[in-house]
């Protein structure tokens, strides 16, 4: 890896447009000065999801009034920044090509040096800025885990959960700059999409997460059992002799059971019992997320966990996490509620880290990868 002269504490620019946040984000090291997020989510509400085309004509609206607000909230000119940074990848190809032309553009307009950022390491990233740093609504950790990490380096032994629309991955993180490894992920939907999906069937609407997790409080999780996918002994095997996917997730098959569920119920014309079935639904989403989480720590010796991407607000996988990682005697990190959904501020935090560790910037000649791998920390 080529090195590039080191900063202690570089002033760098973030921007993330991998799906339909528009995110610009201002750290100074590890301290966020600024995290501006324009969201096109309203536009996508009647479609269902996220339309690509019009989430990528959404981020060319809204950047520039993005990158000025976020500017301003952190006292800043484009002349005091040091570094700039963009997400590259994995994400919406347009979406992607719009953030990067635009960091682009502006490395040029400014001479600044580029980084080229993965999407997915940048919020393990984000546990690395100081608690309290200025700019989220929420301040901090609210009702589970730790306040994101102390700002001055990772622990030793860390694991990352990653749960978003697009992404449901464990990872381990030897070196948030170079070494990162993937333990498990999902081999068909993410749990966002398949809350997304469920939502659909129960008559719930767009985003389906925070519909379902509401629903959910009301209703009995145990008077459905859904599947737990991957969990038979052929996928697992035993710690000596792992199966196939003794880490790995499927929940396609739990969105079938429900669809079949609510089926039968119409068929019986019966009331279908909405908020029972999204809490079960909810239940054996977080159930196999976390005790596979557990268990790749455990058997990975990893004792300290961030949890991190947009499902990270779920109430009950922030509780159950919680509860599991005591137990497993793992120290979770769950950075506040604002920074766990796409933001520049994550992106900014580990273009930071690139900084500083002294590796050298991407320049101009990188293209948007939107199925990059986790492992290739930027481009």
């Amino acid at each position: 890896m080529n090195h590039h002269p080191r900063s202690s504490a570089p002033l760098v620019l973030g921007i993330e447009s991998s799906c339909d946040e528009t995110g610009v984000g201002i750290v100074r090291g590890t301290r966020l000065l600024a995290n501006t997020v324009s969201s096109s989510m309203e536009e996508h509400v009647r479609f269902g999801g996220v339309i690509p085309e019009i989430a990528s004509r959404a981020h060319l609206d809204a950047f520039v009034p993005t990158l000025r607000e976020a500017l301003a909230a952190a006292e800043v000119t484009l002349d005091d920044i040091d570094a700039i940074a963009v997400t590259s990848g994995p994400g919406l190809a347009g979406a992607l090509m719009v953030g990067v032309c635009a960091a682009k553009a502006l490395a040029v307009a400014t001479g600044k040096p580029l980084y080229a950022i993965n999407h997915l390491v940048a919020h393990v990233g984000v546990g690395l800025l100081e608690p309290g740093g200025g700019a989220p609504e929420d301040g901090g950790s609210d009702d589970s885990g730790q306040a994101a990490g102390s700002g001055t380096a990772l622990p030793e032994n860390l694991g990352a959960l990653l749960v978003s629309g697009g992404h449901t991955e464990i990872l381990r993180i030897r070196s948030i700059t170079d070494d990162v490894e993937l333990l498990g992920s999902t081999i068909d939907d993410a749990a966002g999409e398949a809350y997304d999906k469920v939502a659909r069937l129960l008559g719930l609407g767009y985003p389906g997460g925070p519909a379902i997790d509401k629903l959910a409080r009301t209703g009995n999780a145990k008077a459905i059992r859904f599947p737990r996918g991957l969990t038979q002994p052929k996928y697992m095997g035993t710690a000596e002799e792992p199966g196939p996917h003794r880490y790995d997730w499927s929940f396609s098959g739990l969105k079938t059971a429900v669809a079949r569920c609510v089926e039968q119920f119409e068929a019986r014309g019966e009331a279908v019992p909405v908020a029972d079935i999204a809490a079960a639904f909810q239940e054996a989403v977080v159930d196999v997320i976390t005790s596979k989480a557990v268990l790749a720590c455990r058997e990975n010796g990893i004792t300290e966990l961030l949890l991190g991407g947009g499902v990270a607000a779920n109430s009950r996988l922030r509780q159950l996490t919680e509860q599991r990682c005591t137990a497993a005697g793992i120290r979770l990190t769950v950075p506040p509620l604002s920074l766990c959904t796409d933001n520049g501020a994550m992106v900014a935090a580990l273009g930071a880290q690139l900084v500083m560790s002294g590796i050298v910037p991407s320049g101009l000649g990188f293209a948007p990868d939107s199925s990059m791998p986790v492992t290739s920390v930027s481009a």
